[in-house]
């Protein structure tokens, strides 16, 4: 048992690591764009991306249950 909680913890810390990693390297890019002038480019590229990405998710939770996407049970359904 002790040695799955080791891996467990090891699995959560490089988890953590690597979006700490990832989080560091936008701050990176978003700086150098800064910098550079270039961030309102930036933005107003990415901004139809973001929309679009927005609109996807929020149209897969609307969806829900009919593409096979686990559903909450309720108490007494065993199915």
């Amino acid at each position: 048992m002790e040695t799955y909680l080791n891996f467990m913890l090891v699995r959560f810390g490089v988890i953590v690591g690597g979006l700490v990693v990832l989080a560091l390297l936008v701050f990176a890019v978003a700086l150098a764009f800064k910098r550079r002038g270039r961030l309102d480019d930036v933005r107003r590229y990415a901004d139809p991306v973001m929309r679009a990405g927005m609109r996807a998710a929020a149209r897969r939770l609307e969806e829900g249950g009919q593409r096979g996407a686990s559903r909450p049970r309720r108490r007494g359904d065993w199915r």
